[in-house]
């Protein structure tokens, strides 16, 4: 009934259970088990509701006038279906924060090289073991003391330490 009327997005269930935590995993079958159930009974439905038998209604009942009024108000009777009023604010939405994500990734790429040339550096770097302070001073400039601006220990200014 209501199924044939409105478009159900359709679960990815696979990337669903990829993303959530191990702990979670048996509240997401039950979920799944759920969705199942109630979407299998949804398809169940015809579109229209069967049709009720106001002659029989008529015969059994004892009050007379009473099923015609039943019946008349029955027929008078239209539930409106709400407008949707959300997909579309929820659509905007998404378009911008498939955009916020882009621009994530494509900076956090930028990022890994950034590391990537670091970590480099660091592995083509002599030991920390063997070096001397002229090597530890060329491979970390901001390890190198300034004698001539401070010339006491500790060659930095004391708000810097």
């Amino acid at each position: 009934m209501a199924g044939r009327k409105f478009a159900v997005k359709a679960i990815d269930w696979v990337a669903f259970g990829e993303i959530i935590p191990q702990n979670q995993k048996a509240i997401a079958n039950s979920l799944k088990s759920w969705n199942e159930i109630l979407s299998s009974r949804l398809a169940a439905l015809s579109e229209k509701p069967p049709a009720i038998d106001w002659a029989y209604y008529k015969a059994n009942v004892a009050t007379a006038g009473l099923v015609d009024d039943f019946e008349k108000k029955f027929n008078a009777l239209k539930i409106p279906v709400p407008e949707d009023k959300y997909t579309a604010l929820v659509d905007v939405e998404e378009k911008e924060d498939v955009k916020h994500c882009a621009e994530f990734v494509s900076q956090s790429k930028i990022r890994i090289q950034e590391y990537e040339k670091q970590l480099e550096k660091m592995k083509n770097m002599i030991p920390f073991d063997q070096m001397t302070i002229e090597d530890l001073n060329e491979a970390f400039p901001e390890t190198k003391l300034d004698m001539e601006k401070y010339p006491y220990w500790p060659h930095k200014p004391i708000e810097n330490l």
